[in-house]
């Protein structure tokens, strides 16, 4: 279902704008803790997570850059919906990448206190911005926002992966855990992006 032109109400606009900006701040923070924590400690689990929030970050000023145009922008909201849409096949990518390289055993990680923390903070603080966002992307109609939902709901979901490839890892030795529960999301990841790419906001059927 195509995009359609409406003017928004001024406070969900607003609620789009300050969602958005804790994503990017959020984002931010996450994706420097995570991506020094996976060097220092050499774990794909946290590299895979790190670049997650990478593009989760581009994802999230894309969509801000979308609703920061005028409401009735349709041409704003189709190039942030292939951007965002896009995005998530960036992801999908990169999580292939990543658990391929831990699968080969390119690399061997050591435990990290501070990537812990911080999977364990955006296990908590991911899924609650995914249901901000797909509420807001039904209200708005937006498929650009429903695919950073998709986004931030898989950091959620990549943090609870990464926890329990960490903790396997560590009590049981078995490396290969996290990213075979990496690769599981794949297809989720990937159906996501395919259904922001045809326009699909949350809640639409079809």
């Amino acid at each position: 279902m195509p995009f359609v032109a409406r003017t928004l109400p001024l406070e969900t606009a607003r609620r789009v704008m300050r969602v958005q900006v804790v994503t990017l701040i959020w984002m931010s923070v996450e994706a420097v803790v995570s991506l020094g924590a996976a060097w220092m400690a050499r774990s794909p689990a946290l590299l895979g997570f790190g670049g997650d929030s990478a593009v989760e970050l581009l994802s999230a000023t894309v969509v801000l850059w979308r609703f920061s145009r005028p409401s009735n922008d349709g041409q704003a909201e189709r190039r942030a919906t292939r951007i965002a849409g896009g995005l998530l096949f960036v992801l999908a990518a990169f999580v292939l990448l990543a658990s391929a390289l831990a699968l080969r055993g390119q690399v061997e990680a050591r435990p990290s206190p501070i990537g812990i923390a911080l999977l364990i903070l955006a296990a908590v603080a991911m899924p609650w911005l995914a249901r901000q966002k797909r509420q807001l992307s039904a209200d708005t109609g937006s498929a650009a926002l429903r695919a950073d939902a998709a986004e931030s709901a898989v950091c959620g979901y990549l943090a609870l992966v990464a926890l329990a490839g960490l903790a396997v890892n560590g009590i049981w030795k078995v490396n290969w855990a996290d990213p075979v529960a990496a690769l599981a999301l794949l297809p989720l990841i990937v159906r996501e992006g395919w259904e922001a790419m045809k326009g699909k906001a949350c809640c639409q059927a079809g």
